[in-house]
């Protein structure tokens, strides 16, 4: 009997359908609440000791690193992905034909899954401690940003030359005066916001320059709450600093863009500024060949010209296009094209001038209206052409 019923079993049991065992599964894991943007430029022997204290720093909390690197010729992507290889929460954008900070930091803000994000330097002068605080300033819900100030409490700029610290304080001032933004110090580099705000924010922002959270205040001004932490900036470990005098045209550039509501293009004021200063270099050289006797005005206005549109180019590619700046053979390349560019401008100018003036106005507004044509074209096409993304 006992042998008949464990042969019925064991029929019935072959005759029911077989299930695959399931599949092994790997566990579904949140998205991190923290995001810690690092924009990188020549920065490799940096990064491995920021990874490090940010291990430190933020024991305790769910976070990841992003490190947004504008293509360094260092090495600096392939040091960050090294690491990457060994600790997921590590990350690398390689940005390749574009530039700036500002950009990057939006660029590697938007790539984040977090409920927050931070923004600071990858060359160790932020003090990567105060990020808990943050995170904890964040988590109560009645804060949008928090902000890492240089200049409240006492706080000092142990990593800035006294020059470097009175351009900053100016600046400052200047920022506050004309933005309206109500900060201690709203040209930090150093701070942290909810993603979902710099999801909305984004468009509004600008990707040149290096002063993305003076835009994200100025922009955010009326409807932002905004929380200021105090700090001490560091020394810089290695390397040199990014930071120069073209920090100030960047400066320059967002408080036009944010005074005119982004009607005006800087970087066409500043091709129009350096078209005047070609004049000058124009009439100057033009000047010195009449007096060394050269034959014919005719060549003296050709080689003056020449002259004057390579002034221009020289300038342009230092001040107005300096985060798309042509070197080695581009650059020579980028002359020639801009001097083709501008010859057609030339002749454009003239054209329009003279068709302005046989309508029948003053010679005065048929001379600015062709030369308002030239300069647009100059500037339109040498931006498509010279420098383009490369």
């Amino acid at each position: 009997m006992a042998q008949d019923t464990l042969e019925n079993t064991a029929a019935q049991h072959a005759r029911m359908p077989q299930v695959d065992a399931p599949a092994l599964v790997p566990a579904i894991e949140a998205a991190p609440e923290l995001t810690v943007i690092l924009p990188t430029f020549n920065e490799h022997r940096n990064v491995p000791v920021v990874v490090e204290r940010l291990s430190r720093a933020l024991a305790g909390i769910d976070w990841e690193v992003i490190i947004v690197d504008d293509n360094s010729p260092d090495g600096t992507s392939a040091v960050a992905r090294a690491i990457g290889a060994q600790d997921r929460r590590v990350r690398c954008i390689r940005r390749v034909g574009r530039r700036g900070l500002a950009g990057a930091c939006i660029e590697g803000m938007l790539a984040s899954q977090a409920k927050f994000v931070a923004v600071m330097d990858a060359d160790g002068q932020h003090d990567e401690t105060v990020l808990a605080r943050m995170v904890a300033t964040l988590r109560d819900g009645n804060t949008d940003l928090v902000v890492a100030s240089r200049y409240i409490d006492g706080t000092t700029d142990t990593g800035f030359s006294a020059g470097r610290a009175k351009a900053s304080q100016w600046s400052t001032a200047l920022a506050r005066k004309l933005l309206k933004v109500e900060l201690t110090d709203p040209m930090s580099g150093f701070f942290m916001l909810r993603r979902d705000v710099i999801d909305d924010m984004a468009p509004k922002l600008s990707t040149q320059g290096f002063k993305i959270l003076l835009d994200i205040a100025a922009t955010g001004r009326d409807v932002l709450r905004v929380t200021e932490l105090p700090y001490v900036f560091g020394a810089r470990l290695a390397g040199e600093s990014k930071l120069d005098a073209r920090v100030a045209l960047d400066f320059g550039q967002l408080l036009l863009a944010k005074l005119s509501n982004d009607t005006i293009s800087y970087r066409f004021v500043l091709f129009c500024l350096v078209g005047a200063t070609g004049i000058g270099a124009h009439m100057a050289m033009l000047t010195a060949l009449h007096a060394l006797g050269v034959p014919g005005f005719g060549l003296q206005q050709t080689i003056a010209t020449v002259v004057a549109i390579a002034w221009n180019y020289v300038f342009n590619n230092a001040f107005t296009y300096r985060d798309q700046r042509l070197t080695g053979w581009a650059f020579f390349r980028g002359l020639v094209e801009f001097e083709l560019i501008c010859s057609v401008g030339a002749i454009s100018n003239i054209g329009i001038a003279s068709l302005l003036y046989s309508g029948g106005p003053s010679w005065w507004i048929a001379g600015l209206g062709g030369a308002v044509m030239g300069a647009v074209w100059n500037y339109a096409v040498s931006a498509a052409v010279v420098w383009k993304a490369q």
